[in-house]
Parts: C-alpha cells; sequence; structure tokens
C-alpha cells in the first residue's frame, strides 16, 4: 500500500479532537474541508468554524467551498491528491467527492449503526433511555449512514449522563476508532460488514424546536430523559404559567423523584429555593434553568427573584 495522504473533513468541535488525533499520530493530513465562514452576531463579524481555527494553527491547507460539487472544488481537491477521505460532522458529499481517493472515503458516526442513523444521534440515544451507544466507521455510499461498517466501538450511556457529557465522551473515544481505522486501513486487510436493514431500527431525525419541547404528560423517566438528551444544546423549553403571565423557560438540568402523588401534572411545588413539577410517578425537581433574556442559573438563583403563584404550573 503507498503512503496515505489523507483529506479530513468536518466543521464543529466533535470533528477537531478527530482531526487532532490524526496529527499527534503523525498521520499525513494533506489538507482539511470545512464549512465556508459565517456572519454572527450583532457586529456580523465572520465566524470561522471550530475545525478551521484548528487546522489554521497547524498550518493545514483549508478549502472551504460552498458548493461541493462545483467544478472549481473538484479541481482544487483532487489537486491534494488524497488517497483516503475522513469524514466528521460534515455535509452529504456528492459521488463525485466520495468516490475520488483511491482507498475510499469513510465517515465516523456516534452511534452503533445500523441504529441512530441521522443528524442527532446523541441526543436521540438519550432521549429514548439507551443504556448503551457507541460509535462507528463506514465507507460512505450515495445514502445517509448506510455505508459497510469498518469497525464499532461501545460505551456505557449512564443514568444521569447529559447530551454534552455523551458528546465528549464519544468524541473521544471515536479519535480512537478513527486513528485504528486508519492503522486497519494501511494493512491492506480490510472486512467491512453489511449494515441490516431489517429489525427495529431508530432514526436520529435533526432536532427542531418541536421536539424540544416538554410534555408533562409523559412518565416521569421520559421527561427526564428528554431533558437531559437536549442538555446542554439546544436545551428542553416549557412554558411557565404564572398567574396572567406566559413565561418561556429553557430547562437545563433537573433531578427526578420517584413517588405516588395527587399533584396534577404540570403543577408547581415550590419553596424558596426548591422548584418541582408534578408528573405521573412522581417529581422533577428543577435544577438549572434560564429565563428569557436572562442567563442560565441555579433555580435557588432564580426563585429569588420570581414571584410565583400558588396556581402556577408547567404547560
Amino acid at each position: 500500500m503507498e503512503a496515505l495522504r489523507i483529506v479530513f473533513m468536518g466543521t464543529p468541535d466533535f470533528g477537531v479532537a478527530i482531526l487532532d488525533k490524526l496529527v499527534q499520530n503523525s498521520l499525513n493530513v494533506v489538507g482539511v474541508i470545512t464549512a465556508p465562514d459565517k456572519p454572527a452576531g450583532r457586529g456580523r463579524k465572520l465566524n470561522e468554524s471550530a475545525v478551521k481555527q484548528y487546522a489554521v494553527s497547524q498550518n493545514l491547507p483549508i478549502l472551504q467551498p460552498t458548493n461541493l460539487k462545483s467544478e472549481e472544488f473538484l479541481t482544487e481537491l483532487k489537486a491534494l491528491d488524497a488517497n483516503l477521505q475522513i469524514i466528521v460532522a460534515f455535509r452529504m458529499l456528492p459521488k463525485a467527492v466520495w468516490e475520488m481517493p483511491k482507498y475510499g472515503t469513510f465517515n465516523l458516526h456516534a452511534s452503533l449503526l445500523p441504529q441512530y442513523r441521522g443528524a442527532a444521534p446523541i441526543n436521540w440515544a438519550i432521549i429514548n433511555g439507551e443504556k448503551e451507544t457507541g460509535v462507528s466507521t463506514f465507507y460512505i455510499d450515495d445514502k445517509i449512514d448506510t455505508g459497510e461498517i469498518l469497525l464499532q466501538e461501545k460505551t456505557n450511556i449512564d443514568p444521569n449522563e447529559t447530551a454534552g457529557e455523551l458528546h465528549d465522551k464519544l468524541m473521544h473515544l471515536g479519535a480512537s476508532l478513527v486513528v485504528e481505522t486508519v492503522e486497519l486501513l494501511k494493512t491492506g486487510e480490510v472486512k467491512t460488514i453489511k449494515q441490516p436493514e431489517t429489525g427495529n431500527l431508530k432514526l436520529a431525525h435533526k432536532i427542531s424546536k418541536e421536539t424540544c419541547q416538554i410534555n408533562w404528560n409523559l412518565t416521569i423517566s421520559d421527561i427526564f430523559n428528554h431533558i437531559r438528551g437536549l442538555s446542554p444544546y439546544p436545551a428542553a423549553w416549557t412554558t411557565l404559567h404564572n398567574s396572567d403571565e406566559e413565561l418561556f423557560l429553557k430547562i437545563y438540568s433537573v433531578a427526578k423523584e420517584e413517588q405516588e402523588h395527587q399533584f396534577k401534572n404540570g403543577q408547581l411545588i415550590f419553596d424558596k429555593k426548591n422548584l418541582k413539577v408534578a408528573v405521573e410517578g412522581g417529581f422533577i425537581q428543577l435544577l438549572e434553568i434560564q429565563l428569557p433574556g436572562k442567563r442560565k442559573m441555579a433555580t435557588s438563583e432564580v426563585l429569588n427573584g420570581l414571584q410565583l403563584s400558588k396556581k402556577a404550573y408547567m404547560g
């Protein structure tokens, strides 16, 4: 096998850890493809992707195409003369791109494929109450997350783990798996596994604002999983009905208290420091929340300046 020349494609923080692992293991990254800079904030200052910032720090060649099918980009990509492409949290690639390198194009996905194909596998694994997940490397084909699997690594999901915590765990697990996959490819003795298309396949579709709304009529476990599966981003939300006022409330951290009670779902039970929501099977205690126009705060701090009606409820 000839010496590897790797092009890496990715955009967010998740990709940075993988790219860094490649660099630290002295693997030959000849180019980095990432998203174009985007204007952000009131001053509309151009915001560089996390992967671009890292690539600049390592003096790696960078391409930022707006159109992955354009002749200009395809010519520039070909000029990098890569024989392997590695994709982590990037866009869907046209066939002309993923077919280009001699040794193929593989992707890292934050689930145990074929489960949780799609944009938000980390969130949905927790929302659905899974007890384990993992990372997969697989060859890209013309569909989304359906290609033949190269390697997989499992890990447990802790009972109180948030999406943010699992993200970081899978990021480091994935970085090691990508390097392991590259080393496997170097041997030339690659045996892939076709993804099964039967059974109860769960999808990880993109998280929407509607997805994030809390349904207080679900069971205590489902509500608990929903909130931690969206924390810290994009965060679960609800409406606080307080006398004649309605407040949009984001909820980041909660605890669950399983016990029988006679309260209606959504009813608030509170004192000067604690705020709980009655649900089926017990209470959800709110630990960290955010009111409109305010920063994220401990609930005890919020209660210092919030007058709650005895009839206040979530809904």
